[in-house]
């Protein structure tokens, strides 16, 4: 019977292991290391998206598990949504790649990325960086244009498609992300704004959907294929934004976004907005978010947005 117990007792302990990454960082197996939630090991594919008016509605970009908000040249909007735990079968408009982007995805290991093309002299740098560049030219099968929206903002990718031509693809793994119950303390917060030169983001809690719904421009945010836009953590995270040494085809020069080495971080979770601080040591680790008291910061299970502002 002594052993019967101590079998049961082993089972159940296995059982009450949720996966994923946890409060003190240890790994959890069947969670999403991304979003907290159930999810098996799967590649990751990150891709470029189209944010100007004329893209909007896009498709595909609720099923992401993280989106990061960039800013671009003229302070227009870009985003960068990273996909594992569930793939649409469609998602674009795609748009091109920018510097910042590679330094980004360091932290994913060597991820695929979709995007519509990069400037000339960038190519050999995005050649070179630990990714599996996947443009239309490498993946014709996965692109096609749509009917939407006008050209250029008609470029489409299937992500099951593409990652087929990106077999070696990075599973998801810990990026510094940790998934729990809300910390004491924080500050009730209804509704966020983020503005660039050119460009906004508002968040608005939504109790019934217990979820910030996304407002882009001053205009709700939807997609053709899932409603409105929302997530479960919003982090408006304060980093360098300076001149990179590109430009677009008008002469406008291009922004690097800056996402390796520290500093403050709003939270935003259950209705709350929580003070916090970032750190990133080095491209090839993840990004640590720490409360004043110096735990680690606990995002809500679901999706995450990361805009990346400037301090």
């Amino acid at each position: 019977m002594s052993g019967l117990l101590a079998a049961l007792l082993v089972l159940a302990t296995l059982g009450g292991c949720r996966g994923g990454a946890g409060p003190d960082g240890s790994a959890e197996r069947g969670r999403s290391p991304f979003t907290g939630q159930s999810a098996r090991p799967a590649p990751v594919l990150a891709v470029k998206i189209d944010n100007t008016g004329r893209a909007r509605p896009q498709t595909g970009l609720g099923a992401a598990d993280l989106v990061y908000a960039e800013q671009v040249e003229g302070g227009l909007s870009r985003l960068l949504a990273v996909f594992s735990g569930r793939l649409p079968a469609t998602v674009g408009p795609v748009r091109s790649a920018r510097e910042s982007d590679l330094e980004l995805l360091r932290q994913f290991g060597r991820p695929a990325l979709a995007y519509s093309g990069v400037q000339s002299r960038l190519r050999s740098t995005v050649d070179a960086a630990p990714l599996y560049p996947l443009p239309p030219g490498t993946a014709p099968r996965a692109y096609f244009r749509g009917t939407e929206h006008p050209a250029p903002h008609n470029l489409y990718v299937r992500p099951k498609a593409a990652l087929r031509a990106a077999p070696h693809a990075s599973d998801a793994s810990d990026i510094g992300f940790r998934f729990g119950a809300a910390p004491p303390g924080g500050e009730p917060r209804r509704r966020q704004t983020v503005r660039y030169p050119s460009a906004g983001f508002t968040f608005t809690w939504s109790a019934t959907g217990k979820r910030w719904l996304v407002a882009m421009d001053g205009t709700p945010a939807r997609t053709t294929d899932g409603g409105p836009l929302g997530a479960a953590t919003v982090v408006v995270q304060y980093t360098t934004v300076r001149s990179s040494r590109f430009h677009d085809v008008l002469g406008s020069v291009t922004p690097f976004t800056e996402t390796v080495g520290s500093g403050t971080a709003l939270v935003l979770r259950d209705g709350k907005a929580y003070e916090t601080r970032w750190s990133r040591p080095g491209a090839g680790g993840g990004t640590t978010f720490t409360t004043t008291d110096g735990d680690r910061m606990t995002f809500a299970p679901g999706p995450v947005w990361v805009v990346l502002a400037a301090r």
